[in-house]
């Protein structure tokens, strides 16, 4: 049998909270183990539970997400993280990706598209909603576009090796290490050595600063 993926909702609005739990409940491979209103909440349940995913709203009383997302870091950086966002936040969802998230959702997004990212963050993956994704890649260019003397996504993702850039393709999908190891024929070391090494020629500190960067390069328009 196999285990469902435990996660923690944390959003201060218990409606908010009602309707992802109802989300969640379609899915039998999904178990809410817990409930918070805020993120000190939410630092005490983890600290309490095991949970695999952590959904952590952005704009809370007491301590928002991204504050409880820096301390989570840490206390426990390996900790899953899934940032629920309201459409237009991209200096919030910015803040999020410095602090390695493993990616953001819409909170009222599509379902299926929520469900879709619990499952690729608890594998292992990265989850970056299209309509926020392509408003943070639009925000790239226009940064880059008047940064004359930085170079272009193009022109960085240039200098990969043919099997880094297999690596990045399958990263810009949101696909897990074991994933890509399956459809590449390598071992999932393997390809953990090439992701540590993509993100130091690219200059990039976690796999969704890496999927963006694809991305503002044309490889997978969100």
């Amino acid at each position: 049998m196999v285990t469902p993926i435990r996660i923690l909702i944390t959003d201060d609005e218990p409606a908010v909270r009602v309707g992802l739990r109802t989300i969640f409940a379609s899915d039998p491979g999904i178990d809410v183990v817990a409930e918070a209103g805020n993120g000190r909440e939410a630092l005490g349940l983890l600290a309490r539970h095991r949970v695999d995913v952590a959904l952590l709203d952005i704009r809370m009383p007491v301590l928002d997400g991204l504050a409880a997302l820096a301390e989570l870091r840490r206390r426990n950086p390996a900790q899953r993280v899934v940032v629920l966002t309201t459409y237009g936040e991209k200096d919030y969802v910015s803040r999020a990706i410095a602090l390695n998230t493993n990616g953001f959702l819409l909170k009222a997004g599509d379902p299926y598209e929520l469900l879709h990212g619990i499952r690729s963050v608890a594998s292992g993956g990265t989850c970056l909603s299209p309509s926020v994704a392509a408003m943070v890649v639009a925000d790239l260019r226009r940064q880059w576009q008047d940064n004359a003397p930085r170079e272009s996504a193009e022109a960085r993702l240039a200098v990969l090796s043919p099997r880094e850039r297999a690596v990045l393709k399958g990263i810009a999908a949101g696909k897990a290490n074991a994933e890509i190891a399956g459809e590449l024929y390598l071992t999932e070391t393997t390809v953990k050595g090439y992701v540590t090494s993509l993100f130091t020629r690219l200059g990039v500190r976690n796999r969704v600063e890496a999927a963006l960067t694809a991305w503002e390069a044309g490889w997978r328009e969100p």
